[in-house]
């Protein structure tokens, strides 16, 4: 059976005076399912995870979260499961407060919202810390004494921290080496089979979209150009600009790489 439409964006335009950033973007995400935003920078795609988050302006259409409109609400607006949207975002060192202790960090969301009291947020603490596979003395320690894909971890943790329903990555791996992203990657992919939490996963890399995805929109000046199972977008594209990007995504082998280069010449000048 088909599991529920969680988040239901449908026909959404955003314009800033003359530019038209987002035109009639439409998509479902389902609860434990992510959903691959891809596209160049500049496509929209940051846009649309701000208005999701309501921290962005929709100047037209709607946004249904669990079959609440949210298009235009800011975060204090919105009422009950409404707020149950987190955000992990690309640079976690700026969106961590330098001069709080991890711990403070990760129990200031459960503790303002008053939904337990200093002793159990301190549990939760420890519990978010082991989800995301941190020791327990990270809590005692400030985000400048960690590496980067440590702080990311500890972003992660902090959106998990009220149990959302839906988290918007935004190029949250895009900072990181290879070999760290991997490993952010596979931990996204743990943390969903464990708590059933549905991603919008915002990236520029098709091959990172593909390694976390069930479904990816492809997006181009403002408008999703292709959308679709993730196998089919990101091995078999139909519109032209997924095939170019499919193209220029690096591969490991030499040989390979060259006629994928050489494909995407061709590609260019047809």
């Amino acid at each position: 059976m088909t599991a529920p439409v969680l988040l239901d964006v449908r026909g959404v335009n955003t314009i800033f005076g003359a530019h038209h950033v987002l035109k009639d973007v439409s998509f479902t995400i389902r609860p434990g399912e992510t959903v691959g935003l891809v596209g160049e920078s500049g496509s929209g795609k940051t846009t649309i995870g701000r208005a999701i988050l309501g921290i962005g302006p929709v100047s037209s259409g709607s946004l249904m979260f669990q079959g609440q409109e949210i298009a235009g609400l800011a975060p204090r607006e919105r009422k009950g499961d409404a707020a149950r949207i987190q955000a992990v975002f690309q640079d976690p060192y700026t969106s961590l407060n330098p001069s709080m202790t991890i711990e403070d960090i990760l129990a200031e969301p459960v503790v303002a919202r008053g939904i337990q009291s200093v002793s159990e947020a301190r549990a939760r603490v420890r519990e978010l810390l082991d989800a995301v596979n941190l020791p327990a003395d990270a809590a005692h320690r400030f985000p400048r004494e960690f590496s980067g894909g440590q702080r990311q971890r500890v972003a992660i943790a902090r959106a998990l921290a009220l149990q959302p329903k839906l988290i918007v990555c935004d190029e949250p791996v895009s900072a990181l080496d290879l070999s760290t992203q991997a490993r952010v990657l596979d931990l996204f992919v743990e943390l969903q089979e464990r708590t059933g939490v549905a991603y919008l996963f915002v990236s520029h890399d098709l091959a990172v979209v593909r390694h976390i995805s069930h479904r990816v929109a492809v997006m181009r000046g403002g408008e999703i150009v292709e959308f679709g199972e993730c196998d089919q977008v990101t091995a078999r594209p139909e519109h032209p600009y997924t095939q170019r990007l499919l193209l220029a995504a690096p591969v490991a082998n030499p040989a390979r790489q060259a006629e994928r280069r050489a494909a995407f010449r061709a590609l260019q000048k047809a």
